[in-house]
């Protein structure tokens, strides 16, 4: 059913989106170092690697700059419109085509890197190869605004590593081993919900059993003690 699902909303999304989408590609041709695309291999389902499409916002020699494949706020690395789509999250879009594929679900554990992947527990691996990754889910909604955690101590690489990465390998877990159609419909709510109210702590009063953060970045994801 979820695939159903899949394959529906990817396909109307990109039908309805195409006219915003066509001239993103044309701006990017024509600006910044003239990328369209952008493409970066990524933990899926079975723990295998697939690529990710996304819109090109960043130099094409990022990953060998500065904290490697962490962002944080204000990273210099990334060109002039690429700070737009990134804010508005319009450089997602191109995981529609990941999704009509068959590579992703509109819902699911946000698929990273091999390296923020080893941040896990064992345990949250485990669980969250058991499903596919999705364009949006319980941990992009908590972590909306995670290149501003990032800047919560000198070294970006250390935060998420130590805070982070464990962190949202629990909250992906906690989706893994209550997936349901009903979980899918109300994460895609959520998701608009909090595009549009970037400030909401929805997600803490909707699910009161998700996996307490820890104490060092509460406050900035919004987590309050009994919401």
């Amino acid at each position: 059913m979820i695939r159903l699902l899949d394959i529906v909303f990817s396909g109307l999304a990109l039908l309805v989106l195409s006219p915003l989408l066509i001239p993103v590609c044309i701006i990017l041709k024509l600006t910044g170092e003239h990328e369209i695309f952008y493409f970066q291999e990524r933990v899926g389902a079975k723990g295998l690697p697939f690529n990710i499409y996304k819109f090109a916002t960043m130099l094409k020699a990022s990953p060998g700059l500065g904290p490697g494949t962490v962002t944080v706020r204000d990273d210099p690395r990334v060109l002039p419109f690429g700070k737009f789509l990134r804010k508005t999250k319009l450089n997602e879009l191109p995981q529609l085509l990941n999704i009509f594929f068959g590579h992703m679900s509109v819902i699911g554990p946000r698929p990273v890197t091999s390296r923020e992947y080893a941040t896990y527990s064992d345990e949250a691996r485990a669980d969250i190869e058991t499903v596919m990754p999705g364009l949006s889910g319980i941990g992009s909604v908590i972590f909306r605004d995670e290149e501003a955690l990032m800047s919560l101590g000198t070294d970006p690489r250390v935060v998420y590593e130590k805070y982070i990465g464990p962190y949202k390998g629990r909250v992906e877990q906690w989706f893994a081993s209550r997936i349901s159609v009903w979980l899918y419909l109300v994460l895609i709510y959520l998701t608009v919900h909090v595009v549009l109210f970037p400030k909401s702590n929805i997600v803490w009063s909707t699910f009161k059993n998700l996996p307490v953060p820890p104490l060092e970045i509460r406050e900035a994801l919004s987590y309050h003690v009994g919401a």
